[in-house]
């Protein structure tokens, strides 16, 4: 399927067709994360929720790997 960019004020929008939405089952809410490999447009729907608790074990993670590091960094 190829596509053209329309106008919209300012800027450029891309207009997904009501099939490519209800297979990738997104909506209009969906977020997206919108990334290049240099060449081409990624769209990812981000459909899975980041809570506080998962930060927070990131960080934890990333404390216990990196502690000493960060704590020179912080010197």
């Amino acid at each position: 399927m190829i596509k053209k960019l329309i106008q919209h004020g300012n800027s450029a929008a891309l207009v997904l067709d009501k099939p490519i939405l209800d297979l990738l089952n997104i909506s209009f809410d969906t977020p997206f994360e919108i990334t290049t490999d240099g060449k081409n447009l990624i769209l990812s729907p981000q459909n899975e929720v980041i809570t506080d608790n998962d930060i927070l074990m990131s960080l934890q993670k990333i404390n216990k790997k990196y502690h000493k590091v960060l704590k020179k960094l912080g010197e």
